[in-house]
């Protein structure tokens, strides 16, 4: 049987393409191995509160973007980087050991990005590593935010939140009052949760903000800094608008419409929400920076 030859290539670019594939396919089923008891961990004990639901979608997406860059990298000339890669495995394996042995999965799913990195840098260098730079940043918001660091920024958020929902209630003159994180309207109570203003929900958004400017392309690093930087105000305000809402269908409905269907929807509504006002903020900060930039006289 003869090997069939694609148009316009030489033999030996097809050889190269083969042994690329067959490389890379044993180096994905070699980290599939080692990250399936992580994903499982993660499945088990992470990713099942609602604090922490996002993490399958944002690996989702970090697989789907490293494999839509396969063709890029497989057209990479540059050799490979032997010692970098062994240096970059090592430090993966150490993280893996330390993470599994002492029940540290932020080192545990750290490792992951390391593993990738040098199967990238066995097959294509340091030039598949830049192709692929932006995959392997999106995939370290998998790794969970620490129990210490979330509960030390949270309860301050949680406050922030709750005082600002308590005073725009009472200007739209609601029975409203607040005691910390706790809202007072009519006969109800209502507890500001860590998934309605913390600082996990906040850090997802500014993932998918990412993502988001990552897609449009933007060349202008100013655009990217500041389009950036308003994910967080553009979250906070999302994370008002879905409290005020909570609030506002638990008096006019009950506290059984505020909990039911209605509570896991506002998860929705927040990311919608934030989502809109980053794509207007984006909009008019591309407006202002198109306004700043001179236009040539013509002759």
């Amino acid at each position: 049987m003869h090997d069939t030859v694609v148009p316009g290539a030489s033999p030996t670019t097809v050889h190269v393409d083969r042994r690329f594939d067959a490389a890379a396919l044993w180096m994905v089923g070699a980290f599939v191995l080692i990250a399936i008891p992580t994903w499982i961990d993660l499945a088990r004990n992470v990713w099942s509160s609602d604090e922490q639901s996002h993490g399958p979608i944002v690996l989702a997406i970090a697989m789907w973007l490293l494999w839509s860059k396969r063709h890029q990298i497989a057209d990479e000339s540059e050799r490979p980087a032997y010692l970098l890669a062994a240096l970059t495995l090592f430090v993966g394996v150490v993280l893996y050991a330390i993470g599994r042995s002492q029940s540290l999965i932020q080192a545990e799913v750290l490792s992951h990005s390391f593993f990738i990195a040098a199967a990238l840098l066995l097959l294509r260098g340091t030039g598949a590593l830049k192709i692929a730079w932006f995959p392997l940043f999106f995939l370290l918001f998998t790794i969970p935010l620490p129990g210490v660091l979330v509960q030390a920024v949270t309860l301050p958020l949680k406050s922030a939140v709750s005082f600002v929902a308590e005073h725009l209630l009472y200007w739209a003159g609601y029975p409203v009052g607040r005691d910390g994180v706790i809202l007072t309207i009519g006969q109800y109570q209502l507890l500001v949760a860590d998934a309605c203003a913390g600082l996990t929900s906040m850090f997802t958004l500014e993932a998918f903000g990412l993502l988001y400017m990552h897609v449009m392309g933007y060349t202008s690093r100013l655009r990217n800094v500041i389009v950036g930087a308003l994910v967080i105000p553009c979250a906070f305000t999302a994370n008002i608008v879905r409290v005020v809402v909570l609030v506002l269908v638990t008096y006019h409905l009950g506290n059984a419409a505020g909990q039911g269907f209605v509570h896991g929807f506002a998860g929705i509504l927040l990311f919608i929400i934030a989502f809109m006002l980053l794509v207007q903020c984006d909009y008019l900060i591309g407006r202002w920076l198109n306004g700043r930039t001179p236009v040539s006289a013509s002759a």
